[in-house]
């Protein structure tokens, strides 16, 4: 597309060097883009030149998906096994505990009662009359 010839300057912008830069831009012939230009945003690009993905095989997919599989495994197990191991030793201290408050509550008052019982029968068998031979 050729473009019209430029208008006769006014004299006020005659002799302005940043309006003639203007015009010489404005009336610049378009070069057309050659084969190895990038393409700007005004151009359409076909989409037909740009290469297809080949077509992924179920089998090839599936061996991808358990080398991720094993990759993230890997890279995640150990830090997994970390975290288990670390509220695992929280709940067993807390059972634990639990557990062994209990039992000395329980051999507490199992101690108390023995207690109990024998001084009970060494105070019954001191005020009994004692048996002459």
């Amino acid at each position: 597309m050729a473009k019209a010839p430029a208008p006769p300057k006014p004299p006020e912008r005659a002799g302005n060097p940043l309006v003639e830069r203007v015009d010489a831009l404005l009336h610049r012939p378009e070069a057309a883009p050659g084969a190895g230009d990038v393409p700007v945003l005004t151009e359409i690009v076909d989409d037909e030149r740009q290469p297809r993905p080949a077509a992924v095989d179920a089998e090839a997919l599936e061996a991808l998906a358990r080398e991720l599989e094993r990759a993230v495994l890997e890279r995640l197990g150990p830090e997994v096994d970390r975290i288990i191991e670390e509220k695992l030793a929280r709940t067993l201290t807390s059972v634990l505990g639990q557990s062994m408050d209990g039992m000395r509550a329980e051999l507490t008052r199992n101690v108390t009662q023995m207690v109990r019982e024998a001084v009970a029968a060494s105070v019954a068998r001191a005020l009994a009359p004692q048996e002459k031979k």
